[in-house]
């Protein structure tokens, strides 16, 4: 999240917003019909002018190109009182060339030398860090006309551009000299005109000079001089000694606020207005009238008929001060406010947002963006701050000017949507109002900067599973991959929000077709290819990897490993020096792998290499990626070409150390990774060569992860379900050989004691001696419960695999029997996704004879007869016809 400024409207109600009206014109009486047709070119120009005066600035110079009369009538002086270039597409060139034109002296010079009868000039809120003392002179020569002039962030207004001011400027009666570095505090005394002056975050100034001379200014109706060090002396002598003075604004003065005995309350009728006051309470003491009281006041004031021009002109520089004012402090999330913006900020920015001034409504909006945001790098808001707007009406007041023309008021009302969205309560009040269907229409917008903060908004409230489908309905999934597909130079902030929202809609099913059937994946994919920007990267991989996780249900897995250049972009973006990325690559490479074709691809990519390359670089990483890098290499693992190579490429040491986390999603995918790579019996000795028996029987004793404890149980039994891993232990002398002949045997009565009490754990005698006794299916299905593990319905195992443990229930060993029917239990249970596939794989390996005699075997562990009795039930409730 971040933060931004522009625009205006007329009011309606207590918080409606309604567009500028203009008197509805008739076709058939200011056009004249020329062979049936209007000829719109015969419109009255003042007409025209004021059809251009409703446009954006694009509008307009689109609606100039029609013809001659219309480009002239198009470049009309008051069309263009003002140029807000922020929206428009800039590519890293033309940004680059851009930047060395900021306004400067000279620039400024050569703008007011051609116009001389200038009475008012704005430059901020941006600091003019080019704009010296020089230039200000040069207004004061060129524009002697001029009346207000407000200027942020010069760092040194000296003495001779005051003077110059006060001397050719006579009427000037508003000036404002923001976030400075240096003011001449004495100069700005001389300039007698002045009525309004704002000194707000103005640095370095002199108090004592302020409090001697200012006091004096015949004229001075209204001081700002909020976000300074002013103190409790230079405030009570200005409120005291001036004989003109009427509003003193000192709002976020740390040194003011820690003098207890300042007084709030009105001296010599003069208004003290600070974050300690009640500032409601002060505007309306204002008004000589008592009807205008508490938040409504200036509400009361726009809908009034005040005659009082003093007044009038009091008000309005007031909304512009206190925007200009809150929003800062809204964007440096000054400490120890909380209380401010519960009781009284939020009101007063929702307020400001009705005002009639472009500027100053532009900025409350901002203001509200900002204010809810208490740390931008984990999009973490206050929530108690974003409810306080929804329930002052604020929600949908910003949907309503988000509505507007102005694509700077749309921009920034968006931006504070998107923000308040983080809120689950404010998201479902923005839903309820129709907010989806606004920002899914702002985001087709042509600027950048309104579509940027309208996909933000998606973002946030695509969060919510019950908004997805409000999205997608609002033909808001095609707009985002529009957007990306128009913005794709355009930088990193709109893609990443566009990305974003489509990773969210994705992890839904239908959603995820929605995305591929608008050009989706082909849009994530150019993102994942060709983008330089990490938050951009991120959000593409996620996306795609949420496009991929629906294997089972459509064909996203498939059409994300056959787009061109998917997968290596993938694999490239695993080496990325951003975690983030890092850990989203391999989620999606991840989920890709479960597809057959997707896995040998992504192998013949480098992936392999890559991500066992990963899996070394991140035994410090968070869990997340961890989890995500030991699943990719467990997807990838799963054809024994690559567990070879895996294994080949030192992949087993990193997924023992990955098995030794703390966290249980990590165990869960370096146990399932360690199961495949154990199939292979070269790879089952590195296991034990790299120290792997003991983490393994950890995981198998010791992980919260009932699944990680199974696989764990399943990965040893692969290891010493015979001989033949020592004949892959490299030969050397007798003393060696019966050194490591002691140490496999060790390794493997290990192995074997803790895959028993894994199996156990599972096992409750009383249950098992009636299901024994009993060829009841009521006892046998309390065993069933008791050794159900829910998500081992979820692994789906190849013919080799199955043969392997129809092949293990021969064994010797009473514990690989028990723990091979176990296995086959929990792959065949009723419901499990890949139930139905794992019965036909036995049905052809021929699984029911050697079932039916280990049921019967007299030697046997009870817990291997019973457990293959259920698997024969399995198998017939999944209409197998077990063979004789």
């Amino acid at each position: 999240m971040s933060r931004r400024v522009r625009s205006k409207a007329a009011k309606k109600g207590k918080y409606d917003v309604v567009s500028l009206s203009y008197p509805e014109i008739e076709v058939e009486d200011l056009g004249h019909e020329r062979n049936g047709f209007v000829d719109w070119t015969s419109l009255p120009d003042d007409t025209v002018i004021q059809l251009f005066s409703c446009l954006n600035y694009r509008d307009r110079e689109s609606l100039s190109s029609t013809c001659r009369t219309w480009r002239v009538l198009g470049a009309s002086q008051c069309l263009w009182s003002s140029l807000d270039l922020r929206a428009h597409k800039f590519d890293t060139a033309m940004a680059t060339s851009l930047s060395s034109r900021k306004i400067t002296d000279a620039t400024l010079s050569v703008i007011v030398a051609r116009h001389e009868a200038l009475e008012s000039l704005q430059l901020g809120p941006d600091f003019c860090e080019r704009i010296t003392g020089d230039a200000i002179k040069a207004i004061a020569l060129c524009c002697p006309k001029l009346k207000k002039l407000r200027l942020s962030g010069i760092r040194d207004v000296y003495a001779d551009a005051i003077n110059a001011l006060a001397k050719h400027c006579s009427n000037l009666v508003d000036i404002g000299f923001l976030d400075c570095l240096k003011v001449d505090e004495a100069a700005l005394g001389n300039i007698l005109s002045v009525r309004f002056l704002s000194v707000a975050g103005t640095s370095n100034m002199k108090w004592g000079v302020v409090s001697h001379l200012w006091h004096k200014l015949p004229k001075l109706i209204g001081l700002d001089v909020s976000r300074t060090d002013i103190g409790s002396t230079a405030v009570s002598r200005l409120l005291s000694s001036s004989q003109s003075l009427k509003v003193l604004c000192a709002l976020n003065c740390p040194v003011l606020e820690e003098d207890t005995s300042i007084s709030t309350s009105k001296t010599k009728d003069k208004l003290l207005l600070a974050l300690f006051s009640d500032i409601f309470r002060g505007l309306s003491s204002l008004f000589a009238e008592t009807t205008k009281k508490g938040r409504n006041v200036f509400l009361d004031w726009r809908r009034s008929k005040n005659k009082d021009k003093n007044l009038n002109e009091i008000m309005t520089w007031l909304e512009w001060i206190l925007s200009h004012t809150l929003l800062r402090t809204a964007e440096t999330n000054t400490q120890g406010l909380h209380d401010f913006w519960l009781k009284q900020g939020a009101a007063l920015l929702l307020s400001l947002m009705q005002s009639s001034q472009e500027d100053v409504q532009e900025r409350a909006a901002t203001g509200l963006a900002a204010f809810v945001v208490i740390d931008d790098e984990n999009a973490s808001i206050d929530c108690g701050r974003a409810e306080a707007v929804m329930r002052e009406g604020g929600i949908r007041l910003l949907l309503n000017l988000a509505k507007s023309w102005r694509e700077g008021l749309q921009s920034e009302a968006a931006k504070a949507i998107a923000n308040l969205s983080v809120n689950v309560n404010v998201a479902k009040a923005v839903a309820e109002e129709g907010g989806i269907n606004i920002l899914a229409a702002l985001a087709r917008s042509m600027s950048r900067l309104v579509a940027e903060e309208a996909a933000g908004g998606l973002w946030n409230l695509s969060v919510g599973e019950e908004h997805k489908a409000a999205i997608a309905e609002a033909d808001g999934v095609k707009a985002l991959v529009d957007l990306i597909f128009k913005w794709s130079s355009g930088g990193d902030g709109v893609l990443e929000r566009a990305a974003g929202a489509l990773a969210n809609l994705a992890a839904d099913d239908k959603c995820s077709m929605e995305v591929a059937n608008a050009g989706g994946v082909h849009a994530l994919v150019m993102l994942a290819r060709n983008c330089k920007f990490e938050g951009v990267q991120e959000q593409a991989a996620r996306a795609l990897a949420n496009l991929a996780a629906h294997g089972d249900s459509n064909s996203n897995n498939a059409a994300v490993g056959q787009e061109a250049g998917a997968l290596e972009a993938l694999v490239q973006l695993t080496r990325s020096p951003d975690e983030g990325v890092r850990q989203e690559a391999a989620g999606a490479l991840w989920n890709l792998s479960f597809d057959d074709r997707n896995r040998e691809a992504i192998a013949a990519a480098g992936g392999v290499e890559a991500l066992v390359a990963l899996a070394q670089s991140c035994s410090n990483a968070s869990p997340g990626l961890q989890e995500r890098a030991a699943g990719a290499l467990w997807g990838l693992s799963v054809s024994e070409a690559n567990s070879i190579a895996i294994g080949r490429e030192g992949g087993v040491a990193p997924l023992i150390t990955l098995a030794r986390s703390d966290a249980e999603d990590v165990h869960e995918t370096a146990a399932g990774a360690l199961w495949n790579l154990a199939f292979n019996h070269g790879n089952a000795l590195r296991i034990v060569e790299e120290g792997g028996v003991p983490a393994l029987v950890n995981l198998c004793s010791s992980s919260v992860s009932k699944m990680a404890r199974f696989m764990a149980a399943l990965a040893l039994a692969y290891m010493f379900d015979g001989s033949r891993i020592d004949e892959f232990a490299p030969m050397g002398t007798s003393s060696e050989s019966t050194s490591k002949s002691v140490s496999l045997d060790g390794a493997r009565r290990m192995a074997l004691k803790h895959i028993e009490a894994f199996i156990l754990t599972f096992s409750d005698p009383q249950a098992f001696a009636a299901a024994a006794s009993s060829s009841a299916p009521a006892a046998l299905s309390q065993v069933t419960e008791k050794a159900r593990i829910q998500e081992a319905g979820h692994l789906r195992c190849s013919g080799a695999e199955i043969g392997r443990f129809i092949f293990m229930l021969r064994n010797s060993s009473s514990i690989l029997k028990a723990c091979a029917a176990f296995a086959l239990l929990q792959f065949t249970l009723p419901g499990g996704r890949h139930a139905v596939h794992h019965a036909s794989l036995m049905q052809g390996a021929g699984a029911a004879r050697v079932l039916r005699a280990a049921a019967a075997a007299a030697t046997a562990p009870i817990e291997a007869k019973i457990f293959a009795r259920i698997v024969l039930r399995n198998l017939e409730h999944h209409q197998v016809e077990p063979s004789i």
